[in-house]
């Protein structure tokens, strides 16, 4: 899940995470510095998050709560988060048992992974995918059986689906609104994937930390309010993304009892605690009107459609993005070689933008060879340089 470079031998490093060299964001970062080129390669906004919500941090740092905060996370953020779930959802959880305060969503999933895997299990996924999910599987001993989402509909065949399930599999991890694609999950393809979990009986843990950020009007539906799933369905979301507030890493995880439970064994002792005064600040921002979530997705939609038609002239093939910060794009049209590493490589030095090759997102590289990814979650005269730079491209 790691840049190619780093598939060499590390000396010292466990045979669990050979191959999860030094992330291509670190790299791609790095050298957008040197280059002093528009980064719209790591998915972080360039903006501060709502003013209620900054002050409510500031507000808590000079109140005293400094210190650690409870291990589960501070009762006035878990109960804003089951309170959250209850307003967007209609799901009900119990605060002391049903939900955890975790360091990012990042957190959550190695909690749940490790928490949950045995050596030899296998978890069922799509590919492309967030790239931790391949390495806190390993971690955990178990086995990644990816099942590939193709553009330009980036859709799943059923039967393939179905395939990759064997009596080992014990959890799907399901992403929506998915990086690095922007495809949000429709009801009839959760349902599939509901009515697999129920008939082989296993759980389901959702990444749905985009859950704010989608546009047209399309509708995140979260699993856990399909028939039968609330039970077997652990979600993970986070503020990051819903605040602009990235750098805090205040994420969290809902589920049953059970589930969290198992979950909250592992995360204690990862980084045990985290963020004791952003915690209260991010419950505020969960109880902003619905005015905040309607303005802040619109505001993002706002600068997709800047950047895509740019994409365009540029010479890219764009894939639709229906949510999250992220487009892809089929570089084929002006590298023929269809080789995404090296044209994100070059591209600083050629134009001055930095961009994610979508390769390292996939178990099986190929598939994704000739994609890249820019994020729009940049403010809107980032977004003109950007273009501008990439004209110069067609």
């Amino acid at each position: 899940m790691t840049q190619s470079a780093m598939s060499r031998r590390m000396p010292y490093l466990t045979a669990k995470l050979q191959g999860f060299g030094t992330t291509i964001f670190a790299e791609m970062s790095a050298l957008a510095l040197a280059t002093d080129s528009v980064n719209l390669g790591q998915g972080f906004p360039d903006t501060d998050g709502p003013r209620e919500v900054l002050d409510a941090a500031i507000s808590a740092i000079n109140g005293g709560l400094n210190q650690y905060p409870p291990g589960p996370g501070m009762p006035a953020l878990r109960n804003a988060i089951a309170a959250h779930q209850q307003r967007f959802y209609g799901l009900t959880y119990n605060p002391d048992t049903e939900v955890l305060v975790t360091a990012g969503a990042t957190e959550a999933l190695a909690g749940a992974l490790l928490g949950l895997l045995d050596t030899g299990d296998e978890v069922v996924l799509f590919e492309p995918m967030y790239d931790s999910y391949q390495a806190c599987i390993s971690l955990a001993g178990a086995v990644a059986k990816p099942v590939t989402l193709r553009p330009p509909e980036y859709g799943f065949d059923v039967e393939e689906l179905r395939a990759a399930i064997t009596p080992k599999t014990k959890l799907l991890l399901i992403n929506t609104p998915h990086n690095p694609t922007g495809k949000v999950l429709t009801r009839d393809e959760l349902l599939i994937i509901a009515d697999l979990a129920i008939e082989y009986d296993l759980i389901v843990l959702t990444d749905e930390v985009y859950e704010h950020l989608t546009f047209d009007g399309t509708e995140h539906i979260a699993m856990a309010t399909l028939p039968g799933m609330r039970d077997r369905v652990l979600s993970i979301s986070s503020g990051g993304k819903t605040f602009n507030t990235t750098g805090w890493k205040i994420g969290w995880l809902c589920g049953p009892a059970p589930l969290v439970a198992a979950a909250r064994t592992a995360k204690q002792f990862l980084t045990f605690v985290s963020g004791g005064p952003f915690q209260p600040a991010i419950a505020v921002g969960l109880g902003l009107p619905d005015s905040y979530f309607r303005d802040f997705a619109a505001d993002l939609q706002a600068k997709r459609d800047r950047l895509l038609p740019g994409l365009h002239k540029a010479g890219f093939t764009v894939y639709p993005t229906s949510g999250t910060y992220f487009v892809t794009v089929d570089i084929r049209p002006l590298r023929p070689d269809g080789d995404g590493i090296a044209f994100c490589r070059e591209l600083p030095k050629r134009c001055g933008v930095v961009a994610i090759p979508n390769e390292v997102f996939y178990a099986n590289k190929h598939e994704g060879r000739h994609l890249v990814r820019f994020a729009f979650c940049k403010r809107f005269e980032v977004l003109d340089e950007a273009v501008k730079r990439l004209q110069t491209l067609a």
